[in-house]
């Protein structure tokens, strides 16, 4: 991924250039002019040319390092753009210099939240005209996120280390920590159709030959679909349609409630929950499902309207991980205006990620799975005492969820079979009751 790039001058004001004085410069300046002082008192001539150039020094190199006039452009490029928590990317630095006069001594510092790590800072030596020089550094962050790199300061110096200017590129990039995706296995879901998805599409292209509706000829059609039967009918060409086969769909809800979650963290079950969706999403969009996901406030990917992208589905696979990577939690009550997105259309699968539910928000869950060809809730436990926990989790299966209770650091993919009624969900161990 490039990033941004720039070109800055090293020239700036003089009361700017001025500023930059170093601790060592303003040393040097305050021993010169002390010892002119000392010597106009003293009548010392000796002194009073040790003043002057110590004093003078570190004006030469301000008014040196002022009217030096080079330019320098600078590029980030990012490897890879999107990533996972807990790994790490590359971050790649290249400063050309595109002036005619070699440079000084540079320092770069590249701007990083501190989620991602210290600071990076790099020296460079003289870099001759029309040179480069690339340098690296590698960020990584437990928590998922977008955040911000840049922007890159360079910091110009003399040899003796009187004055230092700092300037400052304007281009930035951006850093998207997604939330963590493990592979989950191939099992069938409650109220899945056979084959993942396929089974409309088999039942559209076994259709028999009193199904066809036909449509008249164009230009350009194949004469293999002419529909013989309807052209005598009509009079005229009459072909076939393309088998337009209804996509299988599945809606993932995330309850995002701040009071349905107990602490916080890379750990902590919210967050399992937020990778959780991430791997459903994952791996419903590789069986070929239109994927759309739901929060507790309404809020629906890829599109106002929760449809699939049209096109490659790594399109909609990215956004919907960019939306994970920024979610955060939300002050809605209930689940009302997510029943109400459920209730409003989109049939089909349901699988969703819930926090722990009072009896109100049971009863609204309850009536979710009415509009949905089957329901499956990862449900967090160990928030609520025990007993209320087993009412509730109780009423969900009466009617009609398939209620997988999970804490964090259960592996995901066992609790993935256990959702399957007829494989190996009647395991024991790791979140049944």
């Amino acid at each position: 991924m490039a990033a941004g790039s720039g070109a800055q001058e090293s020239r700036g004001s003089l009361r700017t250039s001025l500023g930059g004085l170093t601790t060592r410069g303003r040393s040097f300046l305050a021993a010169g002019v002390a010892a002119v002082l000392c010597a106009y008192v003293l009548g010392q001539a000796d002194l009073l040319r040790v003043g002057m150039l110590l004093a003078a020094l570190p004006l030469v190199c301000v008014l040196v390092l002022h009217r030096t006039r080079y330019r320098v452009v600078a590029s980030r490029r990012l490897a890879p753009g999107r990533v996972p928590a807990r790994s790490e990317a590359q971050v790649q630095l290249r400063v050309d210099n595109v002036s005619r006069l070699p440079t000084g001594l540079l320092m770069l510092q590249d701007q990083v939240p501190y989620v991602l790590g210290p600071r990076p800072r790099f020296v460079l030596d003289r870099v001759e005209p029309g040179g480069r020089r690339e340098v690296s550094y590698r960020v990584r962050s437990d928590m998922r996120g977008c955040y911000p790199l840049g922007p890159l300061q360079l910091r110009l110096t003399d040899p003796f280390g009187m004055v230092e200017l700092i300037r400052s590129f304007h281009a930035y990039d951006t850093l998207t920590v997604i939330p963590r995706v493990e592979p989950l296995p191939p099992v069938r879901l409650a109220g899945e159709a056979p084959g993942y998805g396929e089974g409309r599409q088999r039942s559209a292209a076994l259709a028999g030959d009193d199904d066809v509706i036909p449509r008249e000829y164009r230009h350009g059609d194949d004469l293999r679909r002419v529909h013989w039967r309807s052209t005598a009918r009509y009079g005229e060409l009459m072909v076939r349609r393309e088998e337009q086969p209804q996509k299988a769909r599945c809606t993932v809800l995330l309850d995002t409630r701040r009071h349905a979650w107990a602490g916080s963290g890379p750990d902590s079950p919210f967050e399992w929950a937020v990778s959780g969706a991430a791997s459903a999403v994952m791996h419903l969009l590789e069986r070929g499902y239109g994927v759309r996901l739901l929060t507790d406030t309404g809020a629906q990917a890829p599109g106002p309207d929760g449809g699939a992208l049209e096109g490659d589905s790594s399109d909609t696979a990215g956004l919907l991980l960019d939306t994970l990577a920024v979610v955060e939690h939300s002050d809605e009550p209930g689940l009302a205006t997510a029943y109400d997105a459920v209730r409003g259309g989109h049939e089909g699968l349901l699988v969703a990620f819930l926090g722990s539910l009072d009896e109100e928000q049971t009863a609204t869950a309850a009536r979710m799975p009415q509009r949905t060809s089957g329901a499956v809730a990862f449900m967090v436990r160990g928030q609520l005492p025990q007993e209320t926990e087993r009412q509730r989790t109780r009423m969900l299966r009466e009617s009609g969820w398939t209620v997988v209770p999970y804490a964090p650091g259960d592996p995901l993919p066992r609790l993935w079979r256990q959702a399957d009624p007829a494989g190996t969900g009647t395991e024991t161990g790791g979140g049944q009751w």
